[in-house]
């Protein structure tokens, strides 16, 4: 029951609102409707336009005569001509070529018209039959109003096929090597890298290459050795791009992130020497050759390997290919053995193939992100091993078929796990033979575990995973064991 007082002020409250004239109640809706955003700076409006594509910053001239020249003041411009695959069939020779013109009429006057003292920004996306001497004109203009964010995506014959393009190579100008304000440079697709013998950029501290094509494998250093103050490289190449010999050696490097794919006929024996001491963190994805560390990595602190090797269909240029698989991938491994943070899917290559991570130890190592598959149980085992101060272990799961699994050695007696592992988790976990020794195992000698999740796929499992895993001894009498059902 509530107090007497407490009445009388809801009542009087409720007076208040019911005398409220019809004006002022217009006067509070007025205020809902005021435009708050166009009251906004112009320098305010400008740097949220900024994030828009151009074509949308555009439309906001509609808007008000306030906003009609805002977008020529924005720094930054995302042109896209793109055609897609399915304008260009629906399109005939005639028809694609007016359109072709017609953007490329939009993109020299968006380029005119714009008013910004500076060009932060400018991205290109051209993937349609583009006059090659156009591009130059735009790219040349960025350049000289001082871009500093400059993203170029160029497929001369339109639609990339199979991801990957094939068509007419856009050829660099030389001229474009003298950008001095350039920090961030992207450049994608069918853009062909030639720089000249002596050049520099002087700003540059983010590279990302990803499927253009290169002269020869000397346009890969010659390249880089025009950056004296890289620090992040992005180089995503395949084998028909034609580099199968370079070198990576920047002194300033930190970040590195490497993909490298594998298409048959084309060979995939490329040979890649990396010399970059102050590198902190290191990514590779794709087919692993020839990957040779040319100084140690004494500052490195984080590093993820994804192995997928090459499947080809002719039998005797398979089995030369992969002779010492397993032992280029255990070579990697102890090139980055100072890493703190490692994330790890080795591959899927026979038992048999790989080779031994000893006497490498990774002392530094206290997260390992582990990806399972029927074949690297045992190069778990031979990480956890070399591993004396593991904190945290992440295990996810590829395999289904308990069946697929190669032998693995029992876990067996102290040695392979870490005294300081204090969390555990165990994600698409199906209660396989193994899968239960190696929980148990883990359970048994993790003796300051505070965290134990089993993670499994479906609801009528995890209540006979709970079952069979509280019978399990635990060392650790604080570890607070999970159960979870993962969709």
């Amino acid at each position: 029951m509530e107090p007497e007082g407490s009445t009388k002020s809801k009542r009087k409250r409720k007076r208040v609102e019911l005398e409220v004239s019809p004006e002022e109640h217009e006067h509070e809706h007025a205020d809902a409707a005021v435009d708050r955003i166009s009251n906004l700076p112009d320098s305010i409006l400008c740097h949220i336009l900024s994030f828009l594509p151009t074509k949308e910053a555009v439309a906001t001239s509609i808007l008000s005569s306030s906003w009609k020249p805002l977008w020529t003041l924005v720094p930054a411009l995302d042109l896209d001509t793109q055609l897609s695959v399915s304008q260009s069939q629906c399109l005939d020779s005639n028809n694609r070529t007016q359109s072709v013109s017609f953007f490329t009429h939009i993109v020299s006057r968006v380029l005119a018209l714009n008013k910004a003292p500076v060009l932060r920004d400018f991205c290109l996306t051209c993937h349609s039959r583009c006059d090659p001497l156009h591009l130059e004109t735009w790219i040349l203009t960025a350049i000289a109003r001082d871009v500093q964010q400059l993203q170029l995506d160029i497929c001369l014959d339109g639609f990339i096929k199979d991801e990957f393009y094939s068509g007419e190579l856009f050829v660099l100008p030389q001229s474009f090597f003298s950008c001095k304000t350039v920090v961030i440079l992207e450049l994608w697709n069918g853009i062909a890298v030639d720089p000249p013998s002596s050049f520099e950029f002087p700003s540059l501290k983010d590279l990302r290459l990803v499927h253009v094509f290169f002269r020869n494998g000397d346009c890969v250093q010659r390249l880089l050795s025009g950056c004296p103050v890289l620090q992040d490289l992005k180089l995503c190449s395949d084998s028909r791009s034609g580099l199968i010999r370079f070198d990576i050696r920047v002194p300033t490097l930190k970040y590195l992130c490497l993909q490298f794919l594998t298409f048959e006929p084309s060979l995939p024996d490329y040979k890649l020497a990396i010399c970059a001491p102050a590198l902190e963190c290191f990514h590779f994805d794709g087919d692993l050759r020839h990957v040779v560390f040319l100084e140690k990595l004494a500052n490195l602190v984080e590093a993820g390997v994804w192995i997928h090797p090459f499947i080809c269909t002719r039998e005797a240029w398979t089995k030369g290919y992969q002779i010492g698989y397993g032992d280029r991938v255990f070579r990697l491994l102890k090139a980055l053995n100072k890493a703190k943070s490692l994330t790890l899917y080795p591959g899927k290559k026979q038992c048999v193939d790989f080779g031994s991570i000893y006497p490498s130890r990774f002392k530094n190592l206290v997260r390992l992100n582990f990806t399972l598959q029927k074949s690297n149980w045992h190069v778990l085992q031979a990480l956890l091993r070399v591993s004396p101060n593991l904190e945290v272990l992440v295990i996810d799961k590829l395999y289904s078929r308990t069946n697929q699994l190669c032998s693995m050695e029992p876990f067996d007696g102290p040695g392979y796990v870490s005294s300081q592992l204090t969390t555990f988790r165990f994600n698409q976990y199906k209660g396989s033979k193994y899968e239960v020794e190696f929980v148990k195992y883990i359970l048994k000698e993790a003796r300051v575990l505070k965290t134990a999740t089993i993670s499994v796929c479906d609801t009528a499992l995890k209540e006979s995973v709970i079952e069979e895993l509280s019978k399990f001894p635990r060392s650790s009498t604080t570890c607070l064991l999970t159960v979870e059902v993962q969709h």
